[in-house]
């Protein structure tokens, strides 16, 4: 009898035993496999060797309604969209001759293989020229004194292909977007979304088109810098050129104080004076690199692009929209 206590024991406690503290039972159980570490360990190496899976596209994965979620985009935007343009929108020619040619190689006939589907081409080149007309006209209504040079720069950045797609990514226009790559190219997903505004302008007219680019384009000029999306090789020459149409007297540079000039992290702050007034400062490493910076804090404050310039009111009525839209409609 004893030895079959002790078997018992021996056998049972390793997999189940029983502890009480303060009155409480607590009963431990192992719930791993003995086979769980190894096959861990293989999946792993075999990761490592083969690499991660190719991304497949959401409309491949399970628990993906295409005509569901092509209606819900509007619905997610709080936006009123024509559904058959918005089912345009999302188709590419890229999309179109891939799959006609898939099904010529599994031996279709001719009117077969023909999908009776329209490209967002027209919808593309249509929301291109509406977003940089209103983006140009606003920017014009916004910063009176920056030059068309400058314009076009500030359009340039937010109608290109990073600031598109960062917009495009986050609204889930990629997961919709019929392409035949993926992940769908940066060209491919920029246009989509010029299609989107098109589709919008098209559907709700001109000033939710307007309202919708405001929103979503104008406040990716948040804590950006005007230098940073105009590259202007000569600050000084284009002061002197702005100071000379307005006829104020032409900047002194003046080394106002330095530090470290004789270390290896020297610091130089430069002051341009225009009929003694101080205009601006900069600091630069170097005496010319701190008059460079003097000149383009010169320029942000003649073009109203400072850092600590007066917000944007997003509370304007519509009519004062439907102007530049209306013009952008026009300007093209």
């Amino acid at each position: 009898m004893a030895a079959c206590r002790a078997l018992v024991s021996r056998v049972v406690l390793p997999l189940h035993y029983h502890h009480v503290c303060r009155g409480v039972m607590l009963t431990h159980i192992r719930e791993k496999k003995r086979w769980m570490k190894a096959y861990t360990l293989i999946m792993e190496r075999k990761r490592k060797m083969e690499g991660p899976p190719p991304p497949k596209p959401r409309s491949q994965q399970p628990n993906f309604d295409y005509h569901a979620e092509v209606e819900a985009f509007s619905a997610r935007l709080r936006e009123s969209f024509s559904l058959e343009l918005l089912k345009t929108v999302f188709v590419n020619t890229c999309y179109l001759r891939s799959e006609e040619e898939r099904r010529r190689a599994l031996g279709l006939d001719l009117e077969t293989t023909t999908l009776n589907l329209k490209d967002n081409g027209e919808l593309c080149a249509h929301g291109q020229q509406f977003s940089k007309a209103f983006l140009s006209d606003w920017c014009r209504g916004s910063f009176p004194s920056l030059p068309e040079e400058g314009v076009a720069a500030v359009v340039g950045h937010l109608t290109g292909s990073e600031v598109m797609c960062h917009i495009a990514r986050n609204l889930a226009v990629e997961d919709l977007t019929m392409s035949a790559e993926f992940p769908v190219p940066d060209e491919t997903l920029q246009g989509t979304f010029f299609a989107v505004i098109g589709a919008l302008e098209q559907s709700s007219g001109p000033v939710r088109a307007g309202l919708f680019i405001r929103d979503f384009l104008v406040t990716q000029l948040i804590g950006k810098d005007l230098f940073d999306m105009w590259k202007v090789v000569d600050p000084m020459g284009l002061l002197v050129k702005e100071l000379t149409c307005k006829g104020i007297a032409l900047p002194e540079p003046r080394l106002i104080r330095s530090a470290g000039a004789s270390t290896v992290l020297p610091l130089y702050f430069v002051g341009l004076y225009s009929d003694r007034k101080l205009l601006a400062q900069g600091p630069g490493e170097t005496v010319l690199a701190a008059e460079e910076e003097a000149a383009r804090v010169a320029l942000r404050k003649l073009y109203g692009f400072t850092e600590n310039r007066r917000p944007w009111d997003y509370t304007a009525p519509h009519e004062q929209l439907q102007k530049p839209s209306t013009q952008a409609l026009t300007s093209g």
